[in-house]
């Protein structure tokens, strides 16, 4: 039905024309009350009821033009059938379609003009008396088309909206889903990038040390291969850490060991150290809240923007170049400031490099930006570079 409106709405008008002429033949003023088949309707009764079904094939593609014929036939009917027959049933059924597929307004102002007009014509004008059941009947009938067109169109809209908020719904859900997901391969994104970039800069460094002075000083190159291993070995263990979040949750085999912070702050200072890099720290929380841990978001993000800092020091600064790391909580925030003196040489810059495609500065200010907070990295004067991050607690 749904796939055929037209072959549909034939059936219907087969339907209906059936019925008046099946109607017609029955007598509600019988000397017994109603009887069947002691009248017969005029071949002119008949003509109009077969132009008003077939009018009614075409009641969903012009419904206002179908209920303007069918009420012009059935007002012919209602004027001249004696016997009368039914042909008001095809007008019955165009006010249902277009009560069903019109506003409310439109249902009010069309229906109560067909229901003025037909009563109206089969009282004044019919040969029955104006009281008489059969033009009551034409009141009734056609009343109830157009309150139950409007109730039909009112239940379509209901389950439209109904539909529309749940589609829309669906849609959200799978926005936010995206969304998430990319958050996700964002932050993962970072950490890879941070674990990487700082174990494979020193695994460089220890590497080229121990090649540099492997014939001269094997004892050294001995203590710089150890470095490289260390390090490799620290860059398997947070690989693993970072890749198993992508493990689905409750799985047996995902790490559980927390994530990395300033608690370790010192460990990752020695490999800075080992590699050649003097580095120098204070780290000031406060003494009243000492026994008050940072939030493991905020303590994450101060580690790795030490790391990616003293990383890219590591990588683009010049000979003989020394760090400072200061981690300071000043009110509700904490300041992690990393400064270096760039080395003798001095056109060597740690952003040099990064700022011209690499990943590091910008995740810095991902880091920061995500807990609300702020990151400037930029040239110091006199030489070296200086990063200051800012993270509200």
């Amino acid at each position: 039905m749904r796939f055929h409106p037209l072959a549909t709405d034939a059936v219907l008008a087969l339907g209906a024309l059936v019925a008046m002429v099946v109607g017609s033949f029955a007598d509600p003023h019988g000397p017994h009350g109603p009887t069947f088949g002691t009248r017969t309707p005029e071949p002119f009764s008949l003509l109009l009821m077969l132009l008003g079904a077939a009018t009614l094939v075409f009641r969903r593609r012009r419904p206002r033009a179908v209920l303007a014929v069918t009420c012009g036939l059935s007002l012919l009917e209602l004027t001249t059938g004696e016997p009368r027959a039914p042909v008001a049933m095809c007008a019955v059924i165009a006010l249902y379609t277009v009560a069903s597929r019109t506003d409310r307004p439109t249902t009010w102002r069309v229906g109560l003009l067909t229901m003025a007009g037909l009563t109206g014509v089969a009282m004044l004008a019919g040969p029955l008396p104006w009281y008489a059941q059969e033009n009551l009947g034409i009141f009734a009938w056609t009343g109830m088309a157009a309150a139950a067109g409007d109730a039909v169109r009112s239940r379509r809209a209901f389950v439209d909206a109904i539909r529309e908020r749940a589609e829309r719904a669906e849609r959200t859900r799978e926005e936010e889903a995206r969304r998430r997901v990319a958050e996700e391969r964002l932050r993962i994104a970072r950490d890879l990038h941070d674990v990487v970039a700082h174990h494979i800069a020193l695994v460089n460094v220890q590497a080229g040390v121990a090649a540099h002075v492997m014939d001269k000083r094997p004892d050294q190159a001995k203590e710089a291969l150890a470095h490289v291993r260390d390090a490799s070995r620290s860059a398997l263990n947070e690989l693993r850490a970072t890749v198993g979040l992508l493990r689905q949750s409750g799985d047996p085999e995902a790490p559980t060991e927390p994530a990395p912070g300033l608690g370790v702050l010192d460990e990752l200072l020695d490999t800075f150290r080992h590699s050649g890099l003097p580095v120098e720290a204070i780290v000031q929380l406060g003494a009243e809240r000492a026994a008050e841990p940072l939030p493991a978001a905020v303590d994450l993000a101060a580690y790795r923007v030490i790391q990616e800092a003293l990383t890219n020091v590591s990588k683009h600064a010049g000979p003989g170049a020394r760090a400072e790391v200061s981690v300071v909580r000043v009110g509700a925030s904490v300041e992690v400031t990393v400064l270096d003196d760039g080395g003798s040489s001095a056109d060597s810059s740690p952003g040099a490099t990064d700022a011209g495609g690499g990943h590091g500065l910008l995740g810095m200010r991902e880091r920061t930006g995500a807990l609300g907070g702020s990151c400037f990295a930029g040239p110091r004067y006199g030489g070296g570079f200086r990063v200051h991050a800012i993270l509200p607690l």
